[in-house]
């Protein structure tokens, strides 16, 4: 237990709290700035079994942010290249990588047996869909997002409100990385926190559910707030399901545009999320509706503007970058 002295030497560590860490299990879905930054710590911190997921490989563009990997892992699996630098940081910890996506197809298998749940994924689709799954599972998620030169972290799930209850809207346009740009030591600011807030919750430490922090790197500002009794939203919170679920009798609406890939299924038909503002053809009674797009946030648009008109189920569907 020697690699571990400094940490144990404090009351609130010390021998019992290091092997709650050893003996727990943690979930981080996403090898990029974020995971980058929070996983060398949850490792170097003695976390016995860490799954990691990640459907990317590493490329020159992210290596400002992306730190723990070097110039000859560009080309290899995230998931599978994050794995090897942290088992040569720490041998007596597992790291299991998956390389894949997270989707409600594994979701719940790949949380089953967590005691913590990272999500260093920074996507609509996988955000909600973790915090649904935890929601139903009693899992604290830890989530955190990053955009430009600001980003937040958050305790959610495991008895506190969802990710829905915070943000029961998603934003009317989205922005990423590739498109609005980001500063690297902003994500590792966050992604650090994260890691932070998992061992806290691990180590019986203050209340990291419930809480959140915003970070301002260019004011060097912070604020932080609780939102213990944030109610669950009652409507208008469509769940993301697998296109391997879309039924034959389901209302299908493919939002991809044709240059962007084929229709999910035969009987879909092709149109945009304004279309439903005034729509002029609406479900069946009945029916299910499923809006399809790339990253969830045209399907949710579209949701959204159904819901106004039609009372039935629907649900969104995020295909990735490609159509399988």
């Amino acid at each position: 237990m020697s690699r571990y002295a400094r940490q144990m030497i404090l009351p609130e560590v010390g021998p019992e709290g290091q092997q709650r860490l050893s003996g727990a299990h943690a979930l981080v879905v996403g090898a990029g700035g974020l995971g980058a930054a929070a996983l060398p710590y949850l490792v170097g911190a003695g976390l016995g079994h860490i799954t990691l997921v990640d459907p990317d490989r590493v490329d020159a563009s992210n290596l400002h942010r992306q730190v723990l990997f070097t110039e000859a892992d560009v080309g290899r699996s995230k998931a599978r290249a994050a794995t090897a630098r942290l088992e040569a940081l720490n041998g007596e910890v597992t790291v299991e990588p998956v390389f894949a996506a997270l989707t409600p197809d594994n979701v719940d298998g790949l949380i089953h047996g967590c005691d913590v749940v990272l999500d260093c994924a920074d996507t609509f689709a996988a955000s909600y869909t973790l915090s649904d799954a935890c929601v139903a599972a009693g899992i604290p998620l830890f989530t955190a997002s990053v955009l430009g030169t600001e980003g937040y972290a958050a305790g959610c799930c495991g008895g506190a409100p969802s990710l829905r209850a915070i943000f029961p809207d998603l934003p009317a346009v989205a922005g990423s990385c590739a498109t609005n740009g980001v500063l690297g030591p902003v994500v590792g600011t966050l992604g650090t926190l994260q890691a932070q807030m998992a061992l806290n919750h691990l180590l019986g430490l203050g209340k990291p559910l419930g809480q959140m922090l915003r970070y301002d790197a260019v004011a060097l500002r912070t604020a932080t707030f609780r939102f213990d009794d944030a109610p669950e939203p009652a409507d208008g919170q469509f769940p993301f399901i697998s296109h391997r679920d879309i039924a034959a009798e389901d209302f299908v609406v493919e939002l991809r545009g044709a240059d962007e890939a084929p229709c999910v299924t035969p009987n879909a038909r092709r149109m945009r999320p304004e279309d439903f503002i005034a729509p002029t053809v609406l479900p069946g009674e009945g029916q299910r509706a499923v809006m399809v797009c790339r990253t969830g946030l045209r399907s949710w648009r579209a949701g959204k503007a159904l819901n106004e008109h039609w009372s039935g189920e629907i649900a969104l569907v995020a295909m990735g970058d490609t159509a399988t």
